[in-house]
């Protein structure tokens, strides 16, 4: 048994300290701030690449960055703002000068930024991304809403791959209906960022063996929480093979004949990857619709039993690896939670129908909540140096155990102003219309 870990006297104190600390931020300042740390709305403009032409081009993008990360949308946005814009300007920039590879490089800049901080390298090498999928209501009338039994309603998927220093590195928009683990290696593709993970964490979605199969290829090591450890089979290597005391676990055997028959096809497939010519969830998808046929799947799944069974073993015996493996996908779980909280427009439910936009939905949310980070990092770190001037004592090991996913310093909602000197018109509260007959009803 691992025994639970405990928090010293002076982690509490700290914690308490930085929540009674942290300044007051709107998440607007935040953006605002972010941009001038990092300029990520450079990436964002017409698709000719020419001079945005637009009045305030930055004040633009940053609203628009807010109401649609927050899922407020244009409409209720400008109710509330003092500045000159209007729903249709935000409504152009969204359409006509921000898509999704706009939004993964001004994330990208963000991450970069993020990633020279000190603080975060305490919380990770960077080396670690954890996957996990939570999901997002939307109305039923499109193609990617589902109903999802696991969640209870009609929606889709938003697959987060975050990293063991706190930050979303990707994000892949699905539907309820796929199998999450088929987009767990996706996030090495289309990681735009300095940052360059070899170790993803994930639910027991990517237990998938082919999965396993195909991150060994890759170079990839997949690290999935274990459930119903006794249903899984363990391999041999080959079937004179015995050991002392886990004999018993030890069902199968594997056909190695099959694997090395089918090496050139499975380097051609790892090849076509690396260069960026197809997905491994591309790949993954249409090998599991042909699963019983496809031989490459069959050497797939024998490689995938290999390696499967070598990690069984290290989960066996490693309870360290066991508690990293859990530390580590709590993270991504604590993230699903923070980024819900800064999408509070229209209950969180994404009305928008082309698939297209729904992805950018979730950039555009990222885009936020990474910047949300980034702010509070900033922040962190100043008040921790103001505490360690004052003479608070907290070690390597309290700091360790911090996150940015704090919330209670931020302002969502914007200003709201109580004047009772603003005194209404008075009304009698009848209907005088022209040529109008009203019959009233009365209460009997």
């Amino acid at each position: 048994m691992i025994p639970a870990q405990t928090y010293s006297k002076d982690l509490k104190k700290l914690e308490a300290a930085l929540k009674e600390r942290m300044p007051t931020r709107s998440l607007l300042e935040i953006l605002s701030n972010v941009q001038h740390y990092t300029h990520f709305t450079r990436h964002f403009g017409p698709p000719s690449g020419s001079d945005p032409k637009l009045d305030q081009p930055i004040e633009r993008y940053l609203l628009t960055t807010f109401c649609y990360g927050t899922n407020m949308g244009p409409v209720q946005l400008v109710k509330h703002l003092k500045n000159p814009v209007s729903d249709q300007q935000l409504s152009f920039a969204n359409y006509r000068h921000i898509d999704t590879e706009r939004l993964l490089s001004a994330r990208a800049d963000i991450i970069n930024g993020y990633a020279r901080f000190e603080l975060p390298r305490l919380w990770g090498d960077g080396r670690g991304v954890a996957a996990d999928g939570t999901q997002i209501a939307m109305t039923r009338n499109n193609l990617m809403s589902e109903y999802h039994i696991r969640y209870g309603g009609f929606g889709g998927i938003r697959y987060h791959f975050v990293t063991d220093q706190y930050l979303a590195l990707f994000t892949s928009f699905i539907t309820c209906g796929v199998w999450e683990g088929v987009y767990l290696l996706d996030v090495f593709n289309q990681n735009k960022s300095e940052l360059k993970p070899d170790t993803v964490f994930s639910d027991t979605q990517g237990q998938n063996l082919p999965i396993f199969g195909l991150s060994f290829l890759l170079g990839i090591k997949l690290s999935p929480r274990i459930r119903n450890f006794k249903d899984l089979v363990f391999y041999r290597p080959d079937k004179n093979s015995h050991y002392l005391h886990i004999d018993s676990l030890f069902t199968n055997v594997i056909d190695w004949e099959l694997i090395e028959r089918h090496v050139p096809d499975l380097l051609r497939v790892v090849l076509s990857i690396k260069c960026g010519k197809i997905l491994p969830s591309t790949l993954l998808r249409r090998l599991n619709n042909y699963s019983h046929k496809n031989k490459l799947y069959q050497a797939l799944r024998e490689l995938g039993w290999a390696v499967r069974t070598i990690f069984l073993l290290r989960w066996l015996t490693d309870g360290e690896f066991r508690v990293e493996v859990t530390a580590e996908t709590n993270k991504v779980e604590g993230y699903n939670k923070f980024a819900a909280w800064l999408s509070f427009g229209n209950e969180g439910i994404v009305t928008e129908n082309a698939p297209e936009e729904q992805e950018k939905r979730s950039h555009y949310t990222d885009l936020v909540a990474d910047a949300a980070i980034y702010q509070n990092v900033v922040d962190m770190s100043r008040v921790l140096k103001k505490l360690a001037a004052e003479g608070l004592d907290f070690n390597r090991e309290d700091l360790e155990a911090l996150s940015p996913y704090i919330t209670r310093h931020i302002k969502r909602f914007g200003e709201y102003v109580l004047d009772l000197s603003n005194v209404p018109d008075p009304w009698d509260g009848k209907l005088e219309l022209p040529k109008v007959q009203l019959e009233l009803k009365t209460g009997g």
